[in-house]
């Protein structure tokens, strides 16, 4: 539970909520002023208050806005308790900066379920987070990455909401899965950090056992997930991240890997994150290739519609291709004319092997 600061200038009031919020199993710290309480969160890093708001000095209104305006790392989420209910008054302490609002007189079972929904709001920050945390830790053994993590999860984010638009998808693609897809691309490589270096930064062409090594990142990052899953099996975005892991490396033909699915076997959100996770392998600079042009890129995976990737998905990503542009532009490690550049003079540096995609190319390296 996360630690409450209760601030109230009236010494039976500020007793009665500790009183109430311990009971309730919480941490709680009191002050008797909005001066004293903003200390204690610049010193504290303290992220949920209850504060009245009428007060001397600093007063609950003024308080939020304190807040609102200091550097601090983390969102605080801060609930008013006022007898100031009506509309004018709402709107002033949403304006400086309030998350919710409990009128005097309060009851208590009402205070600890809007405390309680305050850090289930906090939880999901948190969650947020450390989702990233854990998917940058994997993408920093291998420095020659730049953004991709921010460039995959906005063009799988694109990718789902214009596939919401499209006949058959408009049920299945709702707000909560673009919301989720966006939150779990990150982890699609979260297995690489049971590879080994010599084979993960090698520079040239993996052969064939290396190659067999690269794959196991795929059930790695799986097993990962789906134990953590076993701890909470109604977390959905477990369940979405394990998914995506498992399968973004499999092939609408079949030909893929680990399991060799095949068309809707394979999860959407493996198919999704699939043709993301191969746009940016083809437009970004390695050691060993340089960057295609969005123009080439394109070319390539139309090609590989029905092969590599899902036809209803290579047409979403034809229909927001201006949007992937604007996100390689946002989040690009190479300014579109160097990617031109390097992409005239450098294309015959690799080559598409007979019967294999584009991506396993860019994965074993140059031929």
């Amino acid at each position: 539970m996360q630690p409450v600061l209760v601030v109230d200038d009236d010494e039976v009031t500020r007793a009665f909520i500790e009183h109430t919020l311990t009971s309730a199993g919480h941490e709680v710290q009191t002050a008797c002023d909005g001066q004293t309480a903003l200390d204690i969160i610049l010193r504290d890093e303290t992220r949920l208050v209850i504060s009245d708001w009428e007060m001397p000095g600093l007063c609950g209104p003024e308080l939020c806005q304190a807040i609102r305006a200091a550097d601090l790392s983390a969102y605080v989420y801060v609930i008013l308790l006022t007898s100031r209910n009506g509309p004018s008054e709402v709107v002033e302490g949403l304006r400086a900066g309030a998350d919710d609002f409990i009128g005097k007189p309060f009851n208590p079972e009402e205070l600890v379920v809007r405390v309680r929904a305050g850090e289930r709001v906090l939880g999901l920050e948190t969650r947020d987070l450390t989702i990233f945390a854990l998917a940058r830790m994997a993408e920093s053994r291998d420095s020659d990455t730049g953004a991709h993590l921010e460039r995959v999860q906005n063009f799988s984010k694109v990718l789902a909401q214009h596939l919401a638009l499209r006949d058959g998808f408009r049920h299945t693609v709702n707000p909560e899965f673009v919301r989720l897809i966006y939150l779990t691309s990150p982890l699609h490589d979260i297995g690489k950090v049971g590879v080994p270096d010599c084979v993960l930064l090698k520079p040239g062409q993996l052969n064939e056992r290396e190659f067999a090594i690269m794959k196991t990142h795929t059930t790695l990052g799986a097993e990962t997930l789906g134990a953590a899953l076993s701890k909470y099996p109604h977390a959905k975005f477990l369940q979405m991240a394990r998914d995506i892991a498992a399968t973004h490396h499999e092939r609408f033909d079949g030909s893929g890997y680990p399991r060799g699915l095949r068309g809707e076997e394979i999860p959407l959100v493996g198919r999704i994150v699939a043709l993301a996770d191969v746009y940016d392998a083809l437009t970004s600079r390695r050691v060993y290739k340089p960057a295609l042009t969005h123009e080439v890129a394109r070319s390539m995976i139309v090609a590989e519609s029905g092969k590599h990737f899902d036809p209803e998905v290579v047409a979403a990503f034809v229909s927001a291709e201006a949007e992937f542009q604007v996100i390689r532009e946002r989040f690009g490690n190479q300014s579109s004319a160097e990617q031109a550049a390097a992409a005239a003079t450098g294309n015959s540096s690799f080559n598409v092997a007979a019967g294999s995609s584009a991506a396993e190319a860019l994965v074993v390296g140059p031929s």
